[in-house]
């Protein structure tokens, strides 16, 4: 049973988003103790977190960015702060997704499963990944590149893979999109972007400059 935790302090919204995620089977348990979201983390073990932006003590950037420095766990903000600037800090600061207050329990529940099938079900007997010596390991979602080794986040992993098993052609931004997050009704442009920008920073800084190639209005690909 997959379990997921709710950083909520609203009690309407909490009571709510447990009662809907409990009808899927999901195991839920929401923070009590707003000073020490890090413990009740860490004692639950969820496999994905729901996450408010405005919360007592600390906001839910301080409390994703601790959560980043121990754990890949799928993190979806949920919000009413939905402006764009928001929206980048949530996934610059870690999170994988961010769906705006208020929002059609319907829509959450979708991407709830989505995050979870995308995470923990790799279905496949290929263990690895390689493109010009760059290999990219399916396993434990990282990068090696020489002798280095690049953690990636879930959503960087999915770029990579997606354009890497497609090497030798153009991936459209709406492709790229259904394959992060299997339909681009929901997901805001502006955050593949994000995702792309930070991936090839972390690339160009491991020596792997222009590997992901983009031609506008045509979409991305591996170097040739």
């Amino acid at each position: 049973m997959f379990r997921i935790l709710i950083v909520e302090d609203d009690e309407v919204i909490t009571k709510t988003l447990q009662k809907q995620i409990s009808m899927w089977g999901y195991e839920v348990k929401n923070i009590e103790d707003f000073n020490n979201v890090l413990i009740e983390f860490n004692e639950f073990n969820p496999h994905l977190v729901l996450m408010d932006i405005t919360l007592p003590f600390f906001n839910g950037y301080h409390w994703c960015n601790e959560i980043r420095k121990t754990s890949k766990v799928p993190i979806l903000f949920i919000s009413s702060a939905s402006d764009n600037m928001n929206i980048i800090m949530a996934i610059n600061m870690g999170g994988d997704d961010f769906i705006a207050k208020p929002f059609d329990l319907n829509v959450l529940t979708a991407k709830i499963q989505a995050m979870l099938r995308r995470s923990y079900d790799f279905s496949t007997n290929q263990s690895v990944l390689e493109v010009h010596g760059v290999t990219l390991n399916l396993n434990d979602t990282s990068l090696i590149y020489g002798n280095q080794k690049i953690d990636l986040t879930k959503n960087e992993f999915r770029i990579m893979s997606t354009l890497m098993e497609n090497k030798d052609k153009y991936v459209s931004r709406d492709e790229m999109m259904q394959a992060l997050w299997d339909t681009d009704e929901f997901i805001d442009d502006n955050t593949l972007t994000v995702n792309v920008a930070r991936l090839r920073k972390k690339l160009e800084e491991a020596g792997l400059e222009e590997f992901i190639i983009t031609k506008k209005g045509i979409g991305y690909r591996i170097k040739e």
